[in-house]
């Protein structure tokens, strides 16, 4: 996978916990500029910034300017992804675990 690819890749993009941490933020709201998101950080607005564009690259965050300022907005909907990667080995999981607890339990018998 080319590196635009990788960048456009939810699960690439949620790989790191400051764009977990800015998903969640902009969850909390409709939207917010760069300034207010920075505040929560330890890093400049440059590094926010860098973050937020493979957020947007991967589909997860739209912005606008209004005047001088860069607003952003979540989009929630690419974590769809995510949530039926993660149903599946819910499913896979849950079944392998009530297999092997009718192991254990026609053993105690």
């Amino acid at each position: 996978m080319n590196e635009d690819n990788q960048l456009r890749d939810v699960f690439g993009a949620i790989a790191d916990p400051t764009r977990r941490q800015l998903i969640r933020l902009l969850a909390e709201s409709v939207e917010k500029p760069l300034h207010e998101l920075t505040s929560h950080f330890q890093m400049g607005r440059t590094a926010v910034s860098k973050h937020l564009t493979i957020l947007k690259e991967a589909g997860l965050v739209t912005d606008r300017k209004v005047g001088r300022e860069t607003r952003y907005r979540l989009n929630a909907a690419p974590l769809r992804e995510i949530q039926d990667w993660v149903s599946f080995y819910s499913k896979f999981w849950s079944a392998n675990m009530l297999r092997l607890q009718q192991l254990l339990e026609e053993e105690e018998e």
